[in-house]
C-alpha cells in the first residue's frame, strides 16, 4: 500500500516540492555557511520525494542525548533556516495541502504535505526514520 501511496505522490505534487527542497539545497551550498543547511535540505528533499512509511523524528529522542544540532545552536539555526527559505517551502506545502484537501482521496496526501510543512519551518536536529 505504501508504494502505491508514493507513486500517486509523485504525481500529486511531491516530485515538485522534492526538487524544490533540492534548489534550496543547492542555493545553500553556494557560501559555506550554507553547507548544513544544505545537506538538510537534500535529506528531507528525499523524504519529500518518498514520505509514506518514513518520518521526521528528533535526534534527541531517537538518540537520547544532545548534539549541536539538538541544543541551543540548533534553535538559532532554525531561526535563521525559517526566515531564509523555510518559510517559502512552509507556503508551497501549505498550498499543496489545501488544493489535496478539496478532494476526497487526496487528504492523505494533504496530511503529508502539512507533516512536510512543519518539518519546512524547523528541519535542524531532525532526522528522518521509517515508520512503526
Amino acid at each position: 500500500m505504501r508504494l502505491i501511496l508514493n507513486i500517486l505522490w509523485l504525481l500529486l505534487g511531491g516530485f515538485a516540492m522534492a526538487l524544490s527542497w533540492w534548489l534550496a539545497g543547492l542555493l545553500c551550498f553556494i557560501s559555506i555557511v550554507g553547507i548544513p543547511w544544505g545537506r538538510a535540505c537534500f535529506v528531507i528533499g528525499g523524504f519529500a520525494l518518498w514520505p509514506f512509511g518514513r518520518e521526521a523524528v528528533s535526534r534527541h529522542e531517537l538518540s537520547g542525548r544532545h548534539d549541536i544540532g539538538t541544543g541551543s545552536l540548533g534553535t538559532v539555526g532554525n531561526v535563521i533556516w525559517c526566515l531564509v527559505a523555510g518559510i517559502w517551502l512552509a507556503i508551497g506545502h501549505l498550498c499543496a495541502a489545501l488544493g489535496l484537501f478539496i478532494t476526497l482521496i487526496g487528504i492523505p496526501f494533504g496530511l503529508q504535505h502539512l507533516k512536510l510543512a512543519g518539518l519546512a519551518l524547523a528541519p535542524i536536529g531532525k532526522t528522518i526514520v521509517t515508520a512503526r
